[in-house]
């Protein structure tokens, strides 16, 4: 794993990441399909191109168990809620689950910024209290 990375480019990764994951939900389109027109659009210099290949392609091969470990956290079924929140739960929830090497409070800190930038008025608040309910199950030592 790279340790060598900016956190700027990161942060572009996961909205990449999080854009195409939500472009496959509204659309179903083939996953090589999204991922070839966002590495087409991508400047490699502010992003960090492999982590947001890690993300998407993560995220989509294994939906099955992300949404198993978040479905304790929610109150309604997956498809339920709003497709942007939807994205960015299975993203962090992915990174909670596979990337130790993030501390879980830059992972939720992240997840809450993409809610911001990208979500409902307090879907924020939604995602923060998601993220933090999934990280205790997930990462208990932490």
């Amino acid at each position: 794993m790279e340790q060598n990375f900016k956190p700027a480019a990161r942060r572009k990764a996961r909205e990449y990441a999080m854009q195409a994951i939500y472009q496959w939900q509204m659309t179903g389109n083939a996953l090589n399909e999204i991922e070839a027109q966002y590495l087409a659009t991508m400047n490699s210099k502010k992003v960090d191109i492999v982590y947001f290949q890690e993300l998407f392609n993560g995220v989509l091969t294994s939906l099955h168990d992300i949404d198993e470990a978040v479905s304790p956290a929610i109150d309604r079924e997956m498809e339920h809620i709003d497709p942007v929140e939807r994205a960015i739960i299975r993203l962090s929830a992915f990174e909670l689950k596979n990337r130790i090497d993030i501390p879980r409070r830059v992972v939720i800190n992240e997840g809450i910024e993409l809610a911001k930038t990208f979500g409902a008025t307090d879907g924020h608040k939604f995602i923060n209290g998601v993220l933090d309910k999934i990280s205790k199950e997930l990462r208990p030592h932490e």
